[in-house]
This record gives C-alpha cells, structure tokens and sequence, in this order.
C-alpha cells in the first residue's frame, strides 16, 4: 500500500499538457498582431521550450515559474475534475476501477490529490485506454455543452 501511495504523492505535470494551456490561452488572449503574446503564452512558452530543449516529458510543479503556474492552473480548472464514470469496481474490491481506470488509491485520496497529481492520474488512464469511460461507456463519460450537445 505504502509503494501506491508514493507514486500518488509525486506528480510532474505532462508536456501534454503544456501544449494543452498553451492552446488554450491561443484561444483565450490571441495575439493582436501576430508577433505580441499574452503574458501567460509567453510564461507557458518558455516552461515548454525549457523542457522541449531539456528533453523533458514532465516537470515538476515547483519547476513552474509563478505566471506559468497560474497561466496552468487556470487552464486546468476548465478541465473534468474526476474520470469517474459512477461505475466504480473498486467498490467491489478490485484494485483498479474498471468504470475509471484508476487505482483504489487513487480513488480513495482524489480529494487529497493537487492538480498535477490529479492530471498525472489522468494522463496515464488515458494513455492505458482500457477503462470502460474509454469504450463501453464512452458516451457517459463525454463532455457536454450547456445546450446539451457534445463538446467535439
């Protein structure tokens, strides 16, 4: 229990999603000239190239300039916050959900989890693929949009 419980505690954020935020605040604060870049693209632009040139796929979130951490964080609060799918197996003493993907402990200390934390735990379900929001249930696990139609 304790070997799970380390691997929660310790998060690095994904190049993922920098790119992610980047594209976001694209959207978000657009460049009026086409050169000038919004003070929270050019925060997330140089942790990225940083880790681009370092070859890095992750960074810690201490490794985050305070604009880029914020820039980041106001990204990920327009993100789902639990791959809960309200089909949880671990209920039923498995030790990965099959509804979510996560682990018991996962799933046990979300609440407890920090962003990256949480985002980590995201990135891998998604890379498995294999838990039943991605399949059998992807329809329950789609976004929606307040009109009701899914966000494509």
């Amino acid at each position: 229990m304790m070997r799970a419980l380390t691997r929660i505690t310790m998060a690095g954020i994904h190049i993922t999603d920098i790119e992610a935020a980047i594209n976001f605040w694209r959207e978000r604060a657009p460049s009026p000239d086409g050169v000038l870049l919004a003070p929270e693209l050019r925060a997330l632009g140089e942790v990225y190239a940083q880790m681009v040139f370092r070859h890095q796929s992750e960074l810690e979130e201490q490794g985050f300039p305070a604009p880029a951490w914020r820039a980041w964080q106001a990204w990920y609060a327009t993100t789902p916050d639990t791959p809960c799918i309200a089909i949880c197996s671990t209920s039923q003493g498995d030790a990965v959900c099959k509804g979510c993907g996560r682990s018991f402990e996962e799933v046990q200390h979300w609440l407890e989890m920090g962003p990256a934390q949480k985002r980590q735990t995201w990135h891998r379900i998604t890379a498995e693929g294999s838990a039943w929001r991605f399949n059998r249930y992807a329809e329950r696990a789609a976004e929606r949009l307040p009109d009701g139609k899914l966000l494509t």
